[in-house]
């Protein structure tokens, strides 16, 4: 498989990875794997910046509308997921196309995951009734003190990656960032990576316009439907905590979509500071797929 080529699409959120992928892969006439951890799952559309079903029918999609909310997800499940999917694209094609802006997934797929040795389930219940009763932010003074490695690069905004990254700490000793950043595992094709990368000013004006569109489109009813399942992990994700937070009466609906903004802004500002630490990412405008096939020799 040593002439195969997977290429990867990556970036912050709202610079374009959807439309680019999609212009690349019917260049090279094969299909895009995502690497997105919440467009997989079915339950979830508008607040996830899904591809359109008329996206969709431009090429062939894997680990999108693959999974329900009630199943587990996680970097390991993806890895395994994405392998199975290179193998079948590469059946047809030299080459794979995969894109999305979840670091940890494209790096489980590139390098390969550790697997976190089994904690204590005591160390989570502490956790989670810490939780009920601090709330989040008591979890993120924690994170920060136990474990500042995952402070400074993880989900600061979900509670159960938060707790996670605490179980760990105080299961092992060790930070989940170091079972993470394991030994990089050989893989039996050429992988290339790409980093879709805009002005912060335009990035910030696509993102404040993308969520004004999500709302037209009817994101509120769509929060408003999924209520009932606003504690599972895939619900724990900006776009829908803030609005439920307003059907709970905390804040307006304008104070809403504001939080969803600014929150936006700050998972892309943490998606650019993942991507930029890897030197392999080749920064690129998000605006000319062709410069792709230039690097390629195409």
């Amino acid at each position: 498989m040593t002439n195969k080529t997977v290429i990867i699409i990556a970036g912050p959120t709202a610079v374009g990875k959807t439309r680019f992928a999609i212009e690349l892969a019917k260049k090279l006439n094969t299909s895009v794997i995502s690497a997105d951890s919440r467009q997989c799952f079915r339950e979830l559309n508008i607040g996830v910046a899904k591809p359109s079903p008329q996206e969709l029918e431009k090429v062939r999609h894997y680990f999108i509308n693959s999974h329900s909310i009630h199943e587990p997800m996680n970097a390991v499940i993806y890895e395994q997921y994405s392998l199975d999917a290179v193998k079948e694209i590469f059946k047809h094609s030299d080459y794979a196309v995969m894109a999305g802006g979840t670091g940890l997934y494209i790096k489980a797929f590139a390098e390969g995951i550790d697997l976190i040795p089994d904690i204590d389930p005591a160390i989570r219940k502490a956790l989670l009734d810490e939780y009920e009763t601090s709330g989040i932010e008591k979890l993120q003074e924690l994170v920060q003190k136990e474990d500042p490695l995952y402070y400074a690069t993880g989900e600061l905004k979900n509670p159960h990656r938060l707790i996670r990254a605490l179980e760990v700490i105080r299961g092992t000793g060790k930070s989940i960032r170091e079972y993470q950043s394991g030994k990089q595992k050989e893989r039996p094709f050429r992988i290339i990576k790409f980093m879709l990368d805009e002005k912060r000013v335009v990035l910030y004006e696509n993102i404040n316009k993308r969520v004004d569109e999500m709302m037209n489109k009817g994101l509120l009813k769509e929060a408003s439907s999924l209520i009932a399942y606003r504690d599972l992990p895939p619900l724990q994700t900006v776009g829908y905590t803030e609005l439920f937070d307003y059907f709970d009466g905390n804040s307006t609906l304008e104070e809403a979509v504001e939080l969803i903004k600014r929150n936006t802004r700050r998972y892309a500002k943490r998606q650019l500071t993942w991507f930029r630490k890897d030197p392999e990412f080749l920064p690129i405008p998000p605006t000319d797929s062709s410069l792709v096939l230039k690097q390629l020799g195409l």
